[in-house]
């Protein structure tokens, strides 16, 4: 939750809303629908130009960086970060997921908002034990993505493991 509100801070240029599941609340016995508008918390004051830098990295990384192949043909431009949280301490060892048990194996995470230029969602997505972000976390994000911005449900993409007992050759600068 506190990645979700960082990334959508960042994504509104510093002003903070309070974060919300849900678009609107259901009444049982009327059927009246009720919106949960965005509620303004506070205002980080950030460097305008700073914060322009910060968001067209963040779309880069969905263009043409680490998460580019999990939103290839999206209907909006997104911003976005991958990342990789380690389990346990590798002690100088090289990462290999393949020898690794799966309860030890890194998690994934991704964090995202959209659309770039208006933002109205923002998310953050941990796959546990998953590797990579833009491998397992990403691919989630966008079926989220895609459900909430276009109503559009497609099939999940592929998720590519490395084959066990070759080396893990995965782009590892989340």
């Amino acid at each position: 939750m506190q990645l979700a509100h960082a990334i959508a801070t960042v994504a509104n240029g510093g002003v903070a809303f309070r974060p919300h599941l849900v678009r609107t609340v259901e009444s049982l016995r009327t059927g009246e629908k009720r919106l949960v508008a965005p509620e303004p918390s506070h205002t980080i004051p950030l460097n305008p130009e700073h914060v322009a830098v910060i968001r067209n990295a963040l779309v880069g990384v969905n263009k043409e960086g680490t998460s580019a192949r999990a939103f290839a043909g999206a209907a909006y431009v997104s911003g976005g970060k991958t990342g990789t949280a380690q389990v346990y301490s590798l002690k100088g060892e090289k990462y290999e997921a393949h020898k690794v048990d799966e309860r030890l194996r890194d998690h994934a995470w991704f964090i995202a908002y959209a659309p770039a230029d208006k933002p109205t969602i923002a998310l953050a997505v941990l796959v546990e034990n998953g590797g990579f972000g833009a491998q397992a976390a990403a691919p989630i994000a966008r079926r989220v993505l895609d459900y909430y911005l276009t109503g559009v449900t497609a099939a999940p993409p592929a998720v590519t493991a490395p084959a066990a007992g070759t080396p893990d050759t995965e782009d590892r600068s989340d």
